[in-house]
Order: structure tokens, then sequence, then C-alpha cells
């Protein structure tokens, strides 16, 4: 079984009543800043808030009856994991996933609200893959794989249809790449219609199973790092996906942590945008300079937005502080009547609002009539942090 345009179109007529037709957006702002037309295609205001239901309600679709009775099992950092559940029970069929131990709060909670059966395992999707193979030998469930699957490739696919109706004269697209089922699924439906587009795929560098899979010309695991880009933290890419990957696809870039939090941000501050940190990486790699805009009509496909909410403030601090718009450092004041208040006053006359303090003489280095202030202001960009940090030095503070 192949997967091309016509099997794509087939998954798209199959599917399309059960799915929402999210919308594809322009980004004035970017427009501004990088003199190219900019759009957002928003997969995370789809069912369950990711593109993952598309390749999974397509891949249940076509279970024999047999099949159905066996009750599948799948394995998913979180995403797929709610696809299927939602699927699964809207034709009651039993669903067991497994997800990673580190896997969101929200994507397990929501996966078991959508009726299935969650065991969590290891630390990574590639663990949790394995739990769900030893299980599926036990069990006699139908695995259902995450993006391995022709099923699920032509199910993801269905965003590359949707991107050339809405927009015929886009001329790239951006798709982030985890196993490479949506980057595989978009490429084949995109360039089948229209060769001159470009199809860039992006990942987190702590994670680039892709870009290592290139470079050897074949599947192997690589050794993932931690990334915020939890969905897309795949140690080994699938083997049907790259082989689409190697004939579609023109390039591949990486990501940084920084870079994606500081997409995460933009999307939310200048778009109302809530992204999770895969759904982030391709604007990123638009923010970062990695990708030709000018003069360009640019798609970044945003990818899901189940975003841990316990995550985002920690995330939403990074890009501020990567931005310059939080900083925290320490200064040492003579321990007398005033001088904390002389400090404050010098920070609120160069506008730089204060966020947190403490005072403390608990310090060994420290003088007897020293303490020592910690303060984490907020200034408005890097410009402005850079000239209050002068403005104390010049007062005669010593900073640290």
């Amino acid at each position: 079984m192949a997967v091309t345009l016509e099997s794509i179109k087939k998954a798209k007529a199959t599917i399309q009543n059960s799915i929402k037709r999210t919308p594809l957006i322009e980004c004035p702002t970017l427009e501004k800043e990088l003199g190219g037309k900019i759009y957002f295609k928003l997969e995370n205001l789809q069912k369950t808030g990711s593109f993952k239901i598309r390749g999974a309600l397509n891949r249940i679709a076509n279970l024999t009856e047999e099949e159905k009775k066996r009750g599948v099992i799948a394995s998913s950092a979180g995403n797929h994991a709610q696809g299927i559940a939602l699927g699964a029970t809207a034709q009651g069929i039993k669903s067991t996933i497994v997800m990673p131990e580190t896997a969101p709060i929200a994507k397990v909670a929501a996966t078991k609200g959508y009726g299935a059966e969650v065991v969590l395992y290891g630390t990574v999707y590639d663990d949790a893959y394995a739990k769900a193979c030893e299980i599926q030998q036990e069990t006699g469930a139908v695995f259902l794989h995450p993006f391995d699957d022709e099923y699920v490739i032509e199910g993801q696919g269905t965003i590359g249809l949707e991107i050339l109706e809405d927009a015929i004269d886009i001329d790239t697209v951006l798709v982030p790449i985890g196993g490479g089922g949506i980057l595989a699924g978009i490429a084949t439906a995109i360039k089948s219609i229209n060769p001159n587009v470009r199809v860039i795929g992006v990942e987190s560098e702590n994670a680039a199973s892709m870009t290592e899979a290139l470079a050897q010309g074949e599947c192997c695991e690589i050794c993932a790092k931690p990334t915020i880009a939890d969905g897309i933290a795949v140690k080994k890419v699938g083997c049907k996906t790259l082989e689409l990957v190697k004939k579609y696809v023109d390039e591949v870039v990486t990501v940084s942590e920084a870079e994606i939090a500081d997409a995460i941000l933009f999307l939310l501050e200048r778009s109302k945008v809530v992204a999770e940190g895969a759904g982030a990486t391709p604007l990123a790699a638009i923010l970062a300079g990695k990708v030709q805009c000018k003069g360009r009509k640019v798609c970044a496909v945003v990818s899901g937005g189940n975003i841990d909410i316990n995550l985002v403030e920690r995330v939403l601090n990074r890009a501020l502080i990567n931005k310059g718009r939080r900083y925290q450092f320490k200064v040492k004041v003579h321990d007398r009547f005033g001088e904390v208040e002389k400090l404050l006053g010098l920070l609120t006359a160069n506008r730089a609002n204060i966020l947190h303090i403490t005072q403390s003489m608990y310090n060994g280095d420290l003088g007897i009539t020293m303490q020592e202030v910690t303060l984490v202001i907020e200034c408005s960009d890097m410009a402005h942090r850079d000239s209050v940090i002068a403005k104390i030095k010049e007062a005669g503070y010593e900073m640290q």
C-alpha cells in the first residue's frame, strides 16, 4: 500500500464529517517585520486540540470488524492518544493507550476523559512504544502506530489539501517533525499538486531524529534530550515516513529550546494563539531566521495547542528573560534607613517594574554594615533592560 494524492483525497472523504476544517489565518505583524506574508494553519483548534485526530480517525475507519472486536492499543506522547480514544469510543471499541510518565497532565486527563484506559510508562515516547508492543502481544489488541502507518499518514496529509485549497499561491510550508507522519503526509499532498511549493520540516534540536536519519540515509535511534516540544520528542522516525520525506521534503531545520519558547510567547501575545511546544516549532524557525520569508508566502502549521498549563508560566518566563523583558539581579546596599528605598526609586525613575524583591544579611561576603537585595524587574525590551543596568551601576551599586 502506497501513500498517494488519491489515497489522501480518499482519507479526506472518510474523515471530513468528523473533524473541523481548521482556519488558515494571516499574521500582519510578521509581514511587516519579515517582508513576506505569513500564515498559520491552526490545528490547535482541531478536535482534541491537535492534528493527530485526522490520522487516528482514518486508521480506525479502516479497521475490519474482527479487529474492532479485539480492541486497539497505541503509544503516544498525548495527542495521538486523544485521537484514538475519541475515535475508538465513538465506535464502541475498547482502547488502551500507553503514554510516557512525563506526558503533560492535561493530555493524560483528556485521554482518560475520551474513554481510553491509560498506562503510564517510561520517560519518552519510545519507552511507551516498547511497553505498548509488550501489552499488544499479551492481549492481541490491534496496535495503531502514531506515525509509521499509511492510513495515519494519509489522514495527516489532508492538512496539505486544505492549505492549498485556502491559499493556492502559497510557496513555502513549514511542518513540525516528530516521527514524521504529519510531514510525510503534508509533503506528499502538496508536492503531488504543486511540486514548486517548498516543504520544510522543523524539529527540536534536542530530539533531531529526522536530521540524523537523513544524514545516515536510514532509520536510526538517537539519544534525545528533554524538550518543551514533548509532542515531537521521538528517538527514531518511521521507516515509511522517512522514505516519503526523502522523496518530497526540501529541507529540515532544527530549533533550540529558547527559540521554541520565544515562538510560544509570540503566538500567545501577538496572535492570541495557544500552541504547545511542538506546534510552535515552525514559527520558531521563522523567528530565528532559519527560513527565507522575504517576498514569499509562508505557511506555518501550528500542529497542536495541548500545552500543560503548569508549563505555560515557566515557558513564558524563559521567553521573557530571553528577550530582556524580565531580569533578576543582586545588589549590595548599606544596612541603614532609606537605602533600599533609594534603589527602588532609581528603578521607578527608569520605568522598571518590580516583580519580586527580597533582602538578606546572610551572606559571608557581606560587610557587617551591608545587606543584599535580590530583585526581579520587568522591562519593555533588551535595550531598556541594558539602560536600567547601566543606570544602577552609574549610581555606584555593585551588581551580581
